[in-house]
């Protein structure tokens, strides 16, 4: 009797279609294509969705086949190293409970154990060792669908409660598999590759304590850090970079060059020490000359506010588990996240006319979020930070153009910091919204068609938008290739609603305006992370804290140095002098250390000339200027922002 099931079609990456019966499995598809094709298979993708090469497959829809040599192959080898790391740890000490791994395996994977202390280097050693034993063994990976009540009972009897409380997790009625290679078995959805032998090499990072489920109220796990490639080469290659992010890391150079520190009475607040601060303003600057040609208005606003504002806002519904509170006169109120409630209080001031619009409003004014310790991390997450944070109040026909106009002062801004890789992508309603779906579908068809009908190319990243309103997000990539998010354009048809915001318009009628929140750099203080790491810390002679330092070749000569000192500085220039009694050699090595662009070395033909030897930090000698040579060339180097000394 034919099956009354109708078959699957799967688009296939060159457009052809494939019909199989429901219920085939990826990798069989794989062989139905060819024997090769099946043993190189790592992984498979429907949909758009990652799925495991062992997984039935119940829907039609673009399919795709992952092999060792495709770029996503490793996601699929470092989740499937993940087991092998859990199976090495109970081979090593049977006792010992794994939790469970991480979902990004972009870069690495990661086991938390219940461990009764905390796993030393030497522990990592013996246990990478035991994992290429396992690899060694080439154990098929396979996929089993449990019950509930079967899952609870294979973890019961190896006396895993962890496990226990992860299946509590599990939504009713979700599909629960079971992952086993070898001695090993374990409750996860994959996908992981056919064979242990797939994954090529392994490498483990470091241990930390962590909490289990990242809670900081539920017992402390032990967590260790490891990642896996296809080849040995990649491996190292891999490494290689994480080494040069080592050398860049932010926290490292803002110790080193005296930019900025920490302390345990402000967690996760930074300090900025002078040097630290001269760049801080010096963006905080830039942004501001852009804000006088792009027609914004700077207004500054309160940092604490009544927490009805936070309601009327829906920040308190949507957002209060990140917001700070305090109480004055029996009042409750919040520090502020963010500065967009405010620019509707001040909107609100006034009666407002069409031809008003657009107004556009800028504020550094400094905001705090609670962000949990555990995910705290240098400048890039904090809880004190100021954005170079703006909103526009438009009519509805002038939503296209103004959100080009924040596009190109994004992309400007981009340019002149050196990221000319630049991704865009609009995110779109999330689960957890305020507002019609009318409106959603009114805003996000608003933003796409700016970008669609100005040849702007886009991915869109669905579910992915603020809780009032979908946005554009730009990812730009550093020098060592990894993305950032940094800035994002929003359109918002909420707040306006929510704070009964108008304006009179042509036909004497009230109206609402378009909201359009946005920031270029994002957080001031997250964006000089990252561009820290990006340039190692050698900025462009603009943003240098210190921009050049003159170096007398001895005491001699330190009172020729300070005139020349004080003659630049005097023209606004950072100029400092060095004036310790150490050899030439050591001051320029220790200038060089320090990332100053300019070392300006002055002995004795240099005084009885009246001019400058003047050397790069990159070791280059330009040779001898008068202190209005290199004054000019400085200042032609600042006014062009370039990276170039």
């Amino acid at each position: 009797m034919a099956s009354s099931v109708a078959p699957i079609r799967l688009t296939l990456p060159d457009g052809s279609v494939r019909e199989v019966p429901a219920g085939t499995t990826p990798l069989e598809v794989a062989a139905s294509i060819g024997p090769r094709l099946a043993k190189d298979a790592v992984g498979a993708e429907l949909g758009g969705r990652r799925i495991d090469l062992r997984q039935p497959l119940g829907e039609s829809g673009p399919f795709r086949l992952f092999t060792v040599k495709s770029p996503e192959a490793g996601d699929f080898v470092r989740h499937s190293a993940e087991h092998v790391l859990a199976d090495a740890v109970r081979r090593l000490w049977p006792e010992a409970e794994y939790d469970a791994g991480r979902q990004d395996h972009s870069e690495k994977f990661q086991y938390d154990f219940r461990f009764p202390r905390a796993f030393t280097p030497e522990d990592l050693e013996k246990i990478e060792h035991k994992m290429q034993e396992i690899l060694a063994e080439d154990s098929p990976f396979e996929r089993v669908e449990v019950s509930r009540h079967e899952a609870e009972r294979i973890f019961r009897d190896l006396g895993f409660s962890l496990k226990l409380e992860r299946l509590k997790d599990i939504p009713e009625g979700e599909t629960i598999t079971l992952f086993k290679h070898g001695r090993f078995t374990d409750l996860c959805r994959g996908p992981h590759v056919q064979r242990a032998g797939q994954i090529g090499a392994v490498k483990l990072l470091e241990a930390s304590g962590v909490y289990f489920k990242g809670d900081e109220a539920n017992e402390r796990l032990q967590r260790i850090y490891g990642t896996a490639f296809l080849s040995k080469a990649d491996l190292e290659a891999y490494l290689e970079r994480l080494e040069q992010a080592r050398q860049r890391d932010h926290r490292r150079l803002g110790t080193e060059l005296d930019l900025f520190s920490f302390s345990p009475l402000a967690p996760a607040s930074p300090f900025f020490h002078p040097r630290g601060a001269v760049v801080y303003n010096q963006l905080v600057e830039y942004i501001r000359g852009l804000y006088a040609r792009y027609g914004y208005g700077e207004v500054l606003t309160p940092q604490i506010l009544d927490v009805d504002l936070w309601h009327t806002s829906g920040h308190y519904a949507n957002y209060r588990d990140a917001m700070f509170f305090t109480e004055v006169d029996e009042r409750q109120f919040a520090v502020k996240p963010m500065n967009c409630p405010t620019h509707c209080l001040i909107f609100a001031t006034r009666l407002r006319s069409y031809r008003d619009l657009p107004i556009r409003y800028a504020d550094f004014g400094r905001l705090h979020r609670y962000e949990r310790s555990g995910v705290t991390a240098g400048l890039t997450r904090v809880r004190s930070f100021s954005q170079d944070d703006g909103h526009i109040f438009c009519r509805p026909d002038q939503v296209e153009e103004e959100v080009l106009a924040v596009v190109n002062m994004i992309l400007e801004i981009y340019r002149t910091f050196g990221f000319e890789d630049v991704e865009i992508g609009v995110s779109t309603r999330p689960e957890k919204r305020l507002g019609a779906d009318e409106l959603w579908d009114k805003a996000e068809a608003a933003l796409m068609g700016a970008l669609d009908r100005n040849g702007i190319a886009y991915l869109v990243n669905a579910g992915d938008g603020a809780f009032y309103g979908p946005k554009v997000d730009f990812q730009v990539r550093d020098a060592l290739g990894r993305q950032w998010q940094l800035g994002t354009v929003q359109l918002d048809y909420q707040l306006p609603e929510r704070f009964d915001l108008n304006f009179v318009g042509a036909d004497g009628g009230e109206h609402r305006p378009v909201m359009i929140h946005r920031a270029m750099l994002g957080s001031v203080e997250r964006f000089l992370g990252i561009l820290l790491e990006h340039t190692a810390g050698a900025f462009p002679p603009w943003l240098a804290p210190v921009q050049a330092m003159v170096v007398p070749v001895s005491e001699k000569h330190l009172a020729y140095g300070a005139s020349v000192r004080d003659r630049l500085a005097a023209t606004g220039l950072r100029v400092e002098l060095d004036e310790r009694n150490e050899k030439l050699g050591y001051k320029i090595r220790e200038a060089q250390l320090a990332k100053i662009p300019y070392m300006l070395v002055v002995g004795a033909r240099e005084e009885e000339t009246g001019t400058l030897s003047v050397r790069l930090r990159t070791g280059e000698d330009l040779g001898s200027m008068s202190p209005e040579g290199f004054e000019a060339r400085l200042r032609e180097k600042v006014a062009g922002r370039g990276a170039e000394l």
